[in-house]
């Protein structure tokens, strides 16, 4: 009897232990319409099926009608790469609610932007990777149309970065030693406005963000603005149409987190837990995105990329149990 109990109940915790790992079942993942996204949805729907048992499947998305969605109607079950502050209060909300939950973060240093210049620049000249520097040395950066002006590469008209930088502009007294701002006309332009300076190792000063391909293919220097960041003053005067007295503040980091409902965290505990570990640095994904834009790759190509050739990042997000069935499932494809 006591042998018989004795099975029973590793029986039971057998099966206890299948229903568990079951407990994923169908997974939606919103695929947001931009490259880190894409490689970042598509990296989980292959662990999350392979190494979880889940049925996992993509879905188009977008910042705004996926937050809304999860919040209003409980799909899609997770967005790997959502970009916080442009949702903050009814992601607030949500979580206050019991509608979502923030498994962690997807870019571990947060979106950067900033003012850049390229690293041959800083290496001829350490003093350029300061904004104090850039100003003494004005006259490197020579205007397209005007040769008695310096060019400063602002961001398209449009874009919400064009308000910051025109502020900045007058925050750090760029007018004063002889800056001018150039719209680029489109974000083509300007990432060809790097392309092209860094081809012919010329001057260059402007606007950019990581992560993208761009910063992963051309080496720049993030300019210093000497200031720190003034966070208050960013959100509430620089990122404001009118800003009546701007000071000088670095770009805080954007918050950009990997957001899931409520359903899925409490339904899927061990998918759960890959995603709350899992985050990808900007260096790494400004590397990733440039091999993927170089190699025309599309998300299943780039996430089978990244799982061969990154297996040093991405096995400390999972199980050892999971890891196995990733590796397996690679070997396969």
């Amino acid at each position: 009897m006591k042998n018989l109990f004795g099975l029973t109940a590793a029986a039971l915790i057998g099966l206890a232990s299948y229903a568990h790992a079951s407990d994923c079942g169908k997974v939606t993942i919103a695929d947001m319409n931009w490259a880190s996204a894409t490689l970042i949805a598509n990296v989980d729907k292959f662990i999350l099926t392979h190494g979880y048992g889940c049925e996992a499947e993509l879905i188009p998305g977008d910042t705004m009608p996926t937050g809304t969605s999860m919040v209003e109607k409980g799909e899609p079950d997770i967005a790997p790469e959502f970009w916080a502050q442009n949702f903050k209060a009814a992601l607030a909300k949500g979580i206050e609610e019991k509608r979502l939950r923030i498994a962690g973060d997807a870019l571990i240093d947060g979106g950067e932007e900033g003012f850049w210049v390229p690293d041959y620049m800083v290496k001829a000249d350490p003093s350029l990777a300061t904004i104090s520097g850039i100003k003494a040395k004005a006259k490197l950066f020579e205007h397209p149309e005007d040769p008695d002006k310096s060019a400063f590469m602002t961001c398209p008209a449009g874009w919400g970065c064009q308000v910051t930088n025109s502020h900045l502009y007058r925050a750090l007294k760029l007018k004063d030693v002889g800056f001018d701002l150039v719209d680029p006309g489109s974000g083509a332009g300007l990432a060809g406005a790097i392309a092209k300076a860094y081809e012919r190792k010329e001057a260059w000063l402007g606007y950019y963000w990581a992560p993208t391909a761009v910063l992963g293919k051309y080496k720049m220097v993030k300019v210093d603005f000497e200031s720190g960041v003034d966070k208050d003053h960013f959100v509430n005067c620089l990122t404001q149409t009118e800003c009546a007295d701007p000071k000088p503040s670095m770009y805080p980091p954007s918050p950009v987190k990997t957001l899931t409902t409520e359903a899925f965290a409490k339904k899927a505990p061990a998918a759960y837990d890959y995603l709350s570990k899992r985050g990808y640095k900007n260096a790494q994904m400004n590397e990733l995105l440039a091999w993927m834009e170089d190699e025309q790759a599309d998300g299943d190509i780039i996430m089978e990329h990244f799982l061969k050739n990154y297996e040093a990042t991405w096995m400390p997000w999972v199980s050892d149990d999971a890891a196995a069935k990733i590796k397996k499932a690679l070997a396969d494809l």
